[in-house]
Formats: C-alpha cells, sequence, structure tokens
C-alpha cells in the first residue's frame, strides 16, 4: 500500500490513537470554533461590547486550530504516531502567540493600513506566520504541495527576474510577507472566507453523518434495494460509495470504509479482484463530485465565482448522474456478459426493516436540500440539519450517543478542521502571491497568446495542467492555482463560467483512478488483494465518461442546467443514450442485442457503438460547426450498423 494511502488509513475518524491530552484540545477547538462560526453566520451578538470586525474572526478560526497541526500532523510521515518532539510543541506555541497577535491588533491592520506599511513588531510576526504556514502545508499536504506554495508565495520577490510572460512587478521581502499575512486578498483570502463562511457547518454535517450510523443505513439500504439484482453487490458499491462520500469529501477515506464491506461482497458474487476495486475506486472518486456536499472545493468555487452555492449545486446534478449511470450501465453489462448474479435475497437485509430503522437520514437530507435548493440559506441549513440529525439520533436510535460517542464526534470534527484550515491558510499564499504582482489579471491574456486563441488547445493545455497538480497537492489547491490563472482565459473565450470552474475540478480529481498515482484504486486494490496496475487499468476503463463529459458540459450550459428547460431536457435525454452506447463499447454487451463476441467484427462493432455514442453526446454549441440534428442522425445510423456487426459476430460464432 502506498505511503499516502497508509497514513490517512491510520488515521481513524476517531483519532483514538491520540493521547487524551490532544482528543481533549482537539474537541476544545471543534467546540470553540463551532460557537465562534455560528455567532457570525446567525449574527448572535455574543460579544456586544466589543467591536469585532471579520479580520478578527479569521485570525480566531487560525489561532484555534493553526497551533494543533504541529501536534497532530508528524514531523516525518515514517512513525505518524509518535511521540511528540520538543520542536512541535515550539511551533505550536510560536503559531499561538502569532495568531493571537494578529487576532489583538486586528482594528490597527485595518485601520493603520499595516498591510501596506506595518511597524516592526508586525513585521517579525508575518515573517513567523509565512514560516509556520509553509510547515504546516508540508505537514498537512506532502512535500509537493509545500514546494508550490513555497514557489509561489517567494515569486514576488524575484518577479523582475521571471521569464517575460511570467513577469511581474517585483516586491521586497517585507512588504511580501506583510502583505500575506494581513492583506486580505492572500492568506486571508477567498480560500479561508469560504471555509469560515460556508464550509464549517457542511464539516460538523458530515461528520455527524459518519458517527451516527449513517454510512451503515446507506450501505443497507442498498443491499436491500439492489443486492439481489445480476452484480448486484457492485451496484451497491457505487450508490454507497456515492452517498457516503458525499458527505466525507475525502476519495481514500470512502475507499476504505465502504471498500472494506463491498469489496468482499462483489468478490464474493464473482467479480474478479481487481475488477472490484476499480469498481470501488471510480465510484469513490465520483462521490466527492456528487451534490449536495461536494467537499471543500466546490464552496471556494462559489466564492470564486461570486454564485450561491445552490448554483454550484444544480450546475453539478447532471454531470454526476451521467458519471454514476455510466458506472451502473458498465456493472450491468459486465455483469450480463459474464453471467454474474446477485446476492440471495433470503441472505439481504430487509427493506422495511432498513428504512424504518434509519428513516431520519433520508429527513434530514430532505431538510438540508430544502434549506439549500428553496430557501437558499447554505450557510446555515447544514447546523439546522446537524441540530435535527442529533436530536432524532439521541430520541429514536439504538445507537444514540454517550460521553464516548460525543467526544469521539468532537475530536473528529476538530482533526478535520485542523486540516482544512492548515492547507486552505497555505493555499492563499497562492492567491496572494499573484495578487501582489499583478499576475493574476495578466496570467489569463499569457494563456490565450500561447493557445493562438484556440479555445480547444486552451482546453486541452487546462486539462492537462489540471491532472498533473491534481497528482501531487490536494484538490483544493490545484483548483486554487488554476481558478487564478487558467479560468479567466477559458471564460474570456467564451465559455460558461460555471462550466468553466466544475471542468477544472473534475480534471484535478482524475489523478485519483490514473497511473502512475491512482492512490483511490491503489487504496481499493489493498483490500481487494488484486494488483495495483490492474485495478487502476480497470477503475480508468470504468470512469471514462468522467474523462469525456468535462468537454461536454463546458462547451454546452445545457449540461450544467444553465439552458432553457427544453434544452436541458433534450440533453439529458440524448446524453443517457450516448452514454449507454459508449458503455456497450467499452465492456462489449449491447443492451437488448447481446454479448458482443470478441474477434475483428466485435472490435469493430464496439468501436462503432463507441462512435456513435460520442454522437449522441456531442454538446450544442457554435464552436463546433456540427448541428444536432445531424450528429443524432449520424448516431442513430452508426448504432444500427453497430447492432448489426453485433448479430453477425454472434452468428458468425454460432455456426
Amino acid at each position: 500500500m502506498p505511503r499516502e494511502i497508509q497514513d490517512e488509513a491510520a488515521q481513524p475518524m476517531g483519532m483514538g490513537a491520540l493521547p487524551p491530552s490532544l482528543r481533549g484540545l482537539l474537541a476544545a477547538s471543534a467546540i470553540l470554533l463551532s460557537a465562534a462560526s455560528i455567532n457570525h453566520l446567525f449574527n448572535l451578538g455574543f460579544f456586544m461590547n466589543i467591536r469585532l470586525l471579520e479580520i478578527h474572526y479569521l485570525y480566531v478560526m487560525l489561532l484555534l486550530t493553526l497551533p494543533l497541526v504541529y501536534l497532530i500532523f508528524p514531523c516525518s510521515k515514517t512513525n505518524p504516531h509518535g511521540s511528540t518532539r520538543w520542536w512541535d510543541y515550539f511551533l505550536a506555541f510560536l503559531a499561538l502567540i502569532t495568531c493571537a497577535f494578529f487576532a489583538y491588533y486586528g482594528n490597527s491592520v485595518v485601520n493603520k493600513g499595516w498591510d501596506f506599511a506595518a511597524p516592526t513588531h508586525a513585521v517579525i510576526a508575518s515573517f513567523a506566520f509565512w514560516f509556520l504556514l509553509l510547515v504546516a502545508a508540508r505537514r498537512t499536504g506532502g512535500w509537493m504541495l509545500f514546494g508550490v506554495i513555497l514557489m509561489f508565495s517567494v515569486y514576488p520577490m524575484i518577479a523582475d527576474y521571471a521569464p517575460g510572460p511570467i513577469q511581474g512587478f517585483q516586491r521586497p521581502p517585507v512588504e511580501t510577507a506583510i502583505f500575506h499575512a494581513m492583506s486580505g486578498e492572500s492568506v486571508l483570502g477567498i480560500p479561508m472566507r469560504s471555509f469560515v463562511n460556508l464550509v464549517v457547518g457542511f464539516m460538523i454535517f458530515g461528520v455527524a453523518m459518519q458517527h451516527t450510523g449513517a454510512g451503515p443505513f446507506f450501505i443497507d439500504i442498498a443491499f436491500s434495494a439492489l443486492g439481489h439484482v445480476r452484480g448486484g453487490p457492485a451496484k451497491v458499491g457505487v450508490l454507497t460509495s456515492g452517498l457516503t462520500g458525499s458527505m466525507s469529501g475525502s476519495v481514500i477515506t470512502n475507499v476504505l470504509t465502504t471498500g472494506s464491506i463491498t469489496i468482499p461482497a462483489m468478490k464474493k458474487v464473482g467479480f474478479r479482484p481487481s475488477y472490484a476495486a476499480g469498481i470501488e475506486a471510480a465510484a469513490s472518486t465520483g462521490a466527492v463530485l456528487m451534490p449536495p456536499i461536494m467537499g471543500a472545493t466546490a464552496f471556494v468555487m462559489a466564492s470564486f465565482l461570486l454564485t450561491d452555492y445552490t448554483n454550484i449545486v444544480v450546475a453539478a446534478v447532471l454531470p454526476s448522474l451521467l458519471y454514476f449511470f455510466a458506472l451502473f450501465a458498465q456493472i450491468d453489462a459486465y455483469s450480463a456478459r459474464n453471467g454474474l448474479k446477485g446476492v440471495p435475497r433470503a441472505e439481504l437485509p430487509r427493506f422495511g426493516k432498513v428504512l424504518r430503522e434509519g428513516w431520519y437520514f433520508l429527513a434530514v437530507f430532505g431538510l438540508l436540500i430544502w434549506m439549500l435548493l428553496y430557501l437558499k440559506r447554505e450557510a446555515i441549513a447544514p447546523f439546522y440539519a446537524t441540530a435535527l440529525l442529533i436530536g432524532l439520533n439521541q430520541l429514536l436510535s439504538k445507537s444514540r450517543w454517550g460521553r464516548q460517542e460525543l467526544m469521539n464526534f468532537l475530536v473528529a470534527t476538530g482533526r478535520l478542521f485542523v486540516e482544512l484550515v492548515a492547507i486552505l491558510a497555505a493555499v492563499g499564499l497562492i492567491v496572494g502571491g499573484l495578487a501582489v504582482t499583478g499576475m493574476s489579471g495578466t496570467i489569463s491574456n499569457d494563456l490565450l497568446f500561447i493557445a493562438g486563441g484556440n479555445t480547444f488547445l486552451l482546453l486541452l493545455l487546462g486539462a492537462l495542467t489540471s491532472f498533473i497538480l491534481g497528482m501531487g497537492m490536494t484538490v483544493t489547491a490545484a483548483y486554487v492555482i488554476l481558478a487564478v490563472s487558467l479560468a479567466p482565459a477559458l471564460i474570456a473565450g467564451g465559455l460558461d463560467p460555471i462550466g468553466v470552474h466544475l471542468f477544472i475540478l473534475y480534471w484535478s480529481m482524475l489523478s485519483y483512478i490514473t497511473p502512475p498515482v491512482a492512490l483511490a484504486a491503489f487504496a481499493a486494490a489493498a483490500i481487494a488483494q488484486a494488483r495495483p496496475f490492474a485495478a487502476a487499468y480497470e477503475a480508468m476503463k470504468l470512469g471514462t465518461i468522467i474523462y469525456i463529459v468535462p468537454f461536454f458540459f463546458v462547451l454546452d450550459p445545457a449540461y450544467t442546467l444553465q439552458a432553457g428547460l427544453v434544452d436541458s431536457a433534450l440533453t439529458v435525454l440524448r446524453a443517457g443514450i450516448g452514454v449507454l452506447l459508449i458503455c456497450a463499447g467499452l465492456q462489449g454487451y449491447l443492451l437488448g442485442v447481446g454479448r458482443i463476441e470478441p474477434g475483428p467484427t466485435g472490435a469493430v462493432a464496439r468501436i462503432l457503438l463507441g462512435i456513435a455514442g460520442l454522437a449522441f453526446a456531442l454538446p450544442s454549441t457554435p464552436m463546433l460547426a456540427v448541428p444536432i440534428p445531424g450528429a443524432v442522425g449520424a448516431g442513430v445510423a452508426i448504432t444500427v450498423l453497430g447492432a448489426v456487426m453485433v448479430a453477425f459476430s454472434r452468428d458468425r460464432k454460432a455456426a
């Protein structure tokens, strides 16, 4: 198992391996941060006699989390749960006094313009803050993330020496440090503001769902509904991974939790170990893109686009449904082709019993979606949903919380806050490095110049860059870099802004199932006892649609439901047919016709079906000089030809 997977697997949600003192600090951090967030978002006025600005709130959030980074995340990965060293305590103390300093002098930062000209003690604190964030980025995100953030954060000091296209206004070290530490465009910029204004509630809700037993409920409800159909355990794996992964926001965590149940069940009914691992990896990767909770990156996206999070959710619905529809279609085709059955009904949980015991999970999700889509209260919706969930769990559930369960919930929440704040604050250094040099306003023009004004070439460059960055750093970090540099160039080329930002997000996720990294596939392979690269190949094959769909929705607003109702409905129909045909070509089984036999004729039939699927799903855009009626007509003709060749291939084998 790769080191990155071991590290994440070794840190369960309850964090039971931590000493009691650190568990207590994490729980206290979670309580205080949640209380501060509730006071801020609900405008409760706990501090009526103290004039607090937003900058105070941001520094307080850092004060509650940053010192714990150095105590929880080890300096060396060789012994993740080793004893804390003296320098860890020193860094924690330094972070504590540095964040407290800025929180105390928040008024001076705003009113006296310290982010442009600061006194000596503030300059020293700024350099210390900068150093602490770099160390935190290395410990939470790894060396690759550290290297990229270091490069962008020191870029203002060497911008004059950079090559022509990336040359900017040079800044001395002191100006760079105080800009990073106190400006609203660096550490305190969009990533951190997204966290304090949107992310906190959803993170609490996700942890609460896991600790109240939502994961086992969704697994049982999926098994009771789908376990008996052909390839049932695999379809259950897709459904449960989609539901639980949307809550956790972590691909690897999702693989390790749901995969430990679904992968053995898949192998039991006849799925090859590598194929079972590929299914789990592909489903867990797509789960983080599934509304209504899409991980922290989606909230950062809403801040970049200056739009409601609800609009991001609506735009992401059709692409994510197409992806999971493709997984179901491929699993069904594979199961039919290989004669794989489901689990006998006698061995499955009863649907009615499972629903009676866990109906309140669905009710809580209903409340969340109603408040998001109808009331448009995305900032406070998860707090109401969490309160309802915990209340119903204590009243109705057999697994109601005691003191230990409550402590585990608080510790898991605190750890999630600590890790996320460290990464988002450090990623803010990237935005700050580009903003202070003026590069954030010119780099998009440079990219357009490099691409020669060709939008398709720019999309290909963007896809490749997103994929490469996603290999070595968190999805959020990769997204922020490209949202600042690439997205404006694509939008200037006439593409839909939401589609562009979702395009970047999707391609930043693909390294989880694509070699040579493929962390999700490698984690699933360890559970399935399969060869890692064989599992990665199967995950790539099953996730083929996720490589294609971003190009469709970035070119056609109907795919993100930004067009009219009729256009969107026709797009859904065309895309569904197209996905079915592409899946038939990939898996060698055409619904209604049957198995596509191996051989030259069968191979040609599979290629034709794939081409027909692409023709059906072709985006409606002036950039493609192909009218949609003509593309659909061509798709029908090629489909008929492919089906004839399938039948011809089977007749030849029978003869």
